[in-house]
């Protein structure tokens, strides 16, 4: 599965769904520095994609899903794209659910639920996340 994927993963990571991953400014530099920590799983579904942005760091056993059940019927699935602005760091245990958009310069404390976008700027945390900080750029 991982064989698709055009930066460095450790190898109990597991990315399904790679080519639907797009990341901005992938030149040579960007993609060869950047890499995600061990017991991740970034699952994109077809039909959607998960954009990630220039200088973007990842911690330890991340979830990202771009697909979920449908609450009515658990047979289908209903999908929606991720987006991750620049310069944003996601610390370990983070969920990331479809749908969700990021701003430049987020940072997503350890173990939090991350359901809804938020803007540039800010520290989330919890369970779902909400802004507990906003920084000043």
């Amino acid at each position: 599965m991982n064989a698709e994927v055009p930066f460095s993963v450790h190898y109990t990571t597991l990315v399904s769904g790679a080519n639907n991953i797009i990341i901005e400014n992938d030149s040579a530099s960007v993609l060869k520095s950047f890499a995600v920590s061990g017991g991740c799983y970034f699952g994109i579904a077809d039909g959607s994609t998960l954009t990630i942005g220039e200088g973007t760091i990842w911690a330890w056993n991340l979830s990202v899903q771009t697909a979920n059940h449908d609450l009515i019927d658990r047979n289908k699935y209903v999908t929606a794209d991720i987006r991750i602005g620049k310069n944003c760091w996601i610390g370990g245990n983070v969920s990331i659910l479809p749908g969700v958009e990021l701003g430049d310069h987020v940072t997503v404390g350890a173990n939090s639920v991350v359901t809804k976008s938020f803007p540039s700027h800010v520290v989330i945390a919890g369970c779902p996340a909400k802004i507990i900080r906003e920084l000043t750029p």
